[in-house]
């Protein structure tokens, strides 16, 4: 194992750093294409059923499919990692519209009677009283699309673009066990460091839960 990382250590560097831009562009795409989407489908509650079920039906298309698919939509190579970031975009913003909505339902109330009592106009009210208060919502949403992509960015190694998914595909091919096993350990190893910091994140934005757990 320490002999092939030695001998491979800039593959596995290069294809690390793939795998790290191939995930995150898409999240952050996909939740700021979410937020607007969501707060339509709150704000107007007859668009929400639809955008819902639209998400759906992305979220349930097989990953490899929608990549094949993608260029021939978009007329991009059929190896282009673009096929990816906009595959992992569309499954992100599938995920976090109906987070993004069913957060700031959740928030609906006295809050936001309070909010606009005190003569807060939409837009305030949105990014002052109910944008913090969903951020739990949302965030236990964006946890699960962190890892989902994290994970389904391997798939796109079938395609040519797949960042520690080449290490899983070479593996296969070669019959070696060890770019497999570190391909693995690495992905689950992303995976929790993006999990915790968004846990670290989102106790940072919310230092009323805080202080409400010490009282």
């Amino acid at each position: 194992m320490i002999t092939y990382i030695r001998n491979n250590h800039a593959d596995i560097v290069a294809d690390l750093l793939q795998h790290l831009w191939l995930a995150f562009i898409p999240i952050v795409l996909g939740a700021l294409l979410a937020l607007p989407l969501g707060y339509l489908a709150v704000r107007w509650r007859r668009l929400y059923q639809p955008i819902i079920n639209v998400g759906g039906v992305v979220y349930s298309i097989p990953s490899l499919a929608l990549f094949a698919v993608i260029p021939a939509i978009l007329a991009t190579g059929i190896l282009s990692p673009v096929n990816v970031v906009v595959g992992l975009t569309l499954y992100t913003l599938a995920l976090l519209t109906r987070t993004v909505a069913d957060g700031l339902i959740s928030v609906q109330g006295q809050t936001t009677m309070a909010a606009q009592a005190m003569g807060y106009r939409p837009l305030r009210q949105l990014l002052g009283v109910e944008l913090p208060m969903a951020v739990p919502v949302l965030f236990a949403g964006l946890r699960v699309a962190t890892v989902a992509n994290i994970s389904l960015v391997s798939v796109g190694a079938l395609v040519g673009a797949g960042g520690l998914g080449n290490l899983f595909t070479g593996g296969f091919q070669l019959g070696f066990t060890e770019p497999i096993i570190i391909g693995i350990v690495l992905s689950m190893l992303l995976a929790a460091l993006a999990d915790t910091g968004l846990v670290v994140l989102q106790r940072a934005l919310t230092p009323w839960a805080r202080a409400g757990g010490r009282a």
